[in-house]
């Protein structure tokens, strides 16, 4: 995947807006919550290697499973 070709005062505004939807409060609670998850899998032996954790799912799932609300689109998430 390729950068995004931004001019300079773009992408100073880009990194406003996406430091600010990564410190609200939801996004921090999953951050926090992912943590733990890959901390406890970690523990266990469970090989966690390319995976991220699927909130709504609640397990390890490759990083392209866990996009797109399973192939159904994200407009008709909840």
């Amino acid at each position: 995947m390729t950068k995004q070709r931004l001019t300079p005062t773009a992408r100073r505004m880009k990194a406003i807006r996406d430091k600010k939807a990564a410190m609200t409060p939801a996004r921090r609670a999953k951050k926090a919550e992912n943590q733990r998850k890959r901390r406890a899998a970690k523990k266990k032996g469970i090989d966690i290697n390319g995976k991220d954790y699927d909130h709504k799912d609640k397990k390890f799932k490759s990083v392209k499973a866990n996009r797109g609300n399973d192939g159904k689109g994200t407009k008709k998430e909840k």
